[in-house]
């Protein structure tokens, strides 16, 4: 059946209707029409307060459990929340088992989005096996559709980082790094500050953010190539990044919906799934943060969508595992925390232009005669985080949000 939205503001600054309210007729997967008015015959009407549609969003890094922690996440459950969330497309990180690192398994992914039609974009790894000792075969992965080479949030040694950037020049290849030196605060649980000390915890420090990104910046800067920052969490890393694009450096970086949402003093109940990496910072790293993706700075917003099942959440607080399970209202979490500080456009660019350029993915327009690949979403409405079986469509639920009443609702 047709489906009909109507009086929805479109934001695509690349289509004629953007920021005009127009209703949107959709049949088989293709925008069949737009215009100020449609009839609503023989079609399936949608009518929502505060509707808009903008391109698919696509997130730029997620976890599922597949292969071998299927218990945590596989490709079905994992896809169904991304939809759920709004996301037309995903960067998937290659920390399974075994690890996506080498044409074979990169093919592997790519089959899985198909099966569920849905568009995969591969990560490899940066090292052979995601050991950190020898290149991974990039070269290859990257002919079968791997998008970037990263490690996760595994440490990487300055002679594999460096290796890397060099290598990928050779095909326009992207690192992706994840700025943590784990040498500074060994063990450390959450943020360094009177909160980790009243908790009696190990605290992770902004020194050991902000060495680990001096180092890669440096490298960029001495050897070239393109860079991506995973997820950067302190006030200085924002201005560090804001000075190396000023350079002229080819460097993008992101954060996690969630890093906006908590600060390092809501860890005083000692919830595990508010155990996050990087951890909850301070107010103001928090206000850096959200100047970075007002000016630019901060390219984009992404989940870290990691699904951790009771065994690895529920335990005493520094045996379980940092992640949270996000995808599924990545979206409404930012837009709450962020609704009061930027417009909407800027916030959508994050989920939208912002990650498909980092990852150099095509453009959709919202026209006639267009595929659909378009996200739906009311902010008026909202949207309450519940964990019940007809509403929840991940495996795991280590979601800090359960029960909390978050702005803005996902239609499609």
């Amino acid at each position: 059946m047709k489906t009909l939205f109507k009086s929805a503001l479109i934001l695509d600054p690349r289509s004629p209707h953007h920021g005009k309210k127009r209703d949107v007729l959709i049949d088989k997967g293709t925008i069949v029409s737009i215009a100020a008015s449609l009839p609503e015959e023989k079609a399936k009407v949608v009518k929502e307060k505060g509707l808009v549609i903008t391109t698919g969003f696509i997130d730029l890094q997620a976890r599922f459990g597949e292969p071998g922690h299927e218990y945590k996440e596989d490709f079905s459950s994992g896809i169904a929340a991304a939809k759920a969330g709004g996301y037309t497309r995903i960067a998937l990180l290659p920390s399974t088992t075994p690890p996506v690192d080498n044409k074979a398994s990169v093919d592997f992914m790519k089959r899985k989005g198909i099966m569920h039609d849905f568009i995969i974009h591969p990560i490899g790894t940066l090292s052979d096996k995601r050991e950190g000792k020898q290149l991974s075969e990039m070269f290859d992965m990257k002919n079968a559709g791997a998008v970037a080479f990263s490690d996760d949030k595994q440490s990487v040694s300055t002679e594999l980082m460096a290796r890397a950037l060099e290598y990928t020049q050779n095909f326009d290849g992207l690192v992706m790094s994840f700025p943590l030196d784990p040498g500074v605060n060994p063990g450390a649980q959450v943020h360094e500050g009177p909160t980790s000390t009243r908790m009696g915890m190990k605290g992770l420090s902004h020194a050991s953010e902000e060495i680990r990104l001096s180092r890669d910046l440096d490298l960029l800067r001495y050897l070239g190539g393109r860079l991506h920052v995973s997820l950067i969490s302190t006030a200085k890393s924002v201005d560090l990044i804001r000075k190396a694009k000023k350079e002229g450096l080819q460097v993008t970086c992101a954060i996690a919906a969630h890093q906006l949402s908590f600060l390092d003093e809501d860890m005083m109940g000692f919830d595990t799934h508010l155990k996050v990496l990087p951890p909850f910072r301070t107010k103001e790293d928090r206000k850096a943060l959200i100047a970075g993706l007002k000016d630019g700075t901060i390219d984009a917003i992404c989940s870290d969508h990691t699904p951790e099942d009771v065994e690895h959440k529920q335990l005493e607080f520094e045996h379980a595992n940092f992640g949270m399970n996000t995808i599924q209202h990545a979206f409404p979490i930012a837009y709450t925390a962020l609704a009061d500080s930027l417009d909407l456009e800027t916030i959508v660019s994050k989920f939208t232009a912002g990650p498909r350029a980092i990852l150099r993915a095509d453009q959709p327009v919202i026209e006639a005669g267009q595929a659909a690949e378009i996200t739906i979403f009311s902010t008026d409405a909202e949207t309450t985080v519940s964990l019940s079986k007809k509403e929840w469509m991940s495996k795991t639920g280590n979601t800090g949000f359960e029960g909390k009443g978050l702005k803005g609702k996902m239609i499609k």
